[in-house]
C-alpha cells in the first residue's frame, strides 16, 4: 500500500508545484488588460492618466488617440523614462493590434511602474483619432 502512495504523492506535488511557478512568472500579473470599451470608460471617468502609444513615430503621426504620447516599444529598455516620471500614475497602453502593447506593459512593470492598463490595438478603437504630433 505504501509503495502505491509514493508515486501518487510525487505526481500531485509536481503538478501543484508546476502550477504555482507558472502563475508567478507570467508578465500579465503585473498589469491589467481591459477591452476598448472599458478603456474608453476609464478615460471618461478618471483624471491624471497617461495614454501611451507604443507604435513607431510614423504610425503615431498617421493617427493616434487624442492626447496620447508616443514612446515606441522598441525604445523601452532598462532605464527610467523621463516622460513617465511618476511610476504610480495610471498609464493606459496601446499599439496597433495588441502585441507591442503587451510587451511594453510587461517592460514598464519590470521598470517599477505600478498602475498599468493595457488595452490592445488602435485597429479596434471606435473613438476619435487625430493625426500629426501633439
Amino acid at each position: 500500500m505504501k509503495k502505491k502512495m509514493i508515486p501518487i504523492f510525487i505526481s500531485t506535488f509536481l503538478l501543484l508545484a508546476g502550477c504555482g511557478s507558472k502563475n508567478s512568472n507570467t508578465e500579465n500579473n503585473s498589469y491589467r488588460h481591459v477591452d476598448m470599451e472599458e478603456a474608453a470608460k476609464i478615460m471618461k471617468e478618471k483624471q491624471d492618466y497617461i495614454i501611451l502609444d507604443v507604435r513607431t513615430p510614423e504610425e503615431y503621426e498617421e493617427g493616434h488617440i487624442p492626447h496620447a504620447i508616443n514612446i515606441p516599444n522598441e525604445t523601452i529598455h532598462n532605464e527610467d523614462i523621463p516622460k513617465l516620471s511618476d511610476k504610480n500614475q495610471l498609464i493606459l497602453v496601446y499599439c496597433r493590434s495588441g502585441s507591442r502593447s503587451k510587451q511594453a506593459a510587461g517592460k514598464l512593470s519590470k521598470l517599477g511602474y505600478t498602475n498599468i492598463i493595457e488595452f490592445g490595438g488602435i485597429i479596434d478603437w471606435t473613438g476619435e483619432i487625430v493625426s500629426g504630433i501633439e
